[in-house]
């Protein structure tokens, strides 16, 4: 007769709250993983009359010893143009250069950027502090 009877329903608790931690760490992983490399860590330029621009497309990072590289990947000048080629003329480009970057360097990124034909170049800058 107990086989006919019929039971409460009871909600477990505890898988619920093993399924919500592992969901939230996934999402977390998911989320670092979305994150971009913008470049190489490296000391820009101050500048007082900086303006905030649209998110660039492109960021080319330039070192003090003229390395050239667009997301960690380090590029000669023609492999920068055909990059840039292959993106379209729309492409906006960000150029971070060291603040100990020589001129003729970024001069030459700068070159090689209107070569692709992109005309949307920015230059990156850090404020001064407060």
């Amino acid at each position: 007769m107990r086989y006919f009877q019929r039971r409460k329903a009871r909600i477990e608790i505890v898988p619920m709250i093993d399924i919500m931690f592992f969901l939230l760490v996934f999402f977390i992983m998911v989320t670092l993983n979305m994150i971009p490399a913008t470049g190489i860590d490296s000391r820009l330029p101050v500048s007082t009359s900086a303006e905030r621009l649209e998110s660039p497309q492109v960021v080319i990072s330039l070192d003090a010893a003229g390395i050239i590289s667009v997301e960690q990947q380090p590029l000669a000048l023609p492999q920068l143009t055909a990059l840039l080629r292959e993106r379209g003329e729309e492409t906006r480009v960000v150029i971070a250069g060291a603040e100990a970057a020589a001129v003729g360097d970024l001069i030459a990124v700068m070159d090689a950027c209107r070569a692709a034909g992109v005309t949307r170049i920015g230059m990156a800058t850090r404020t001064l502090p407060p």
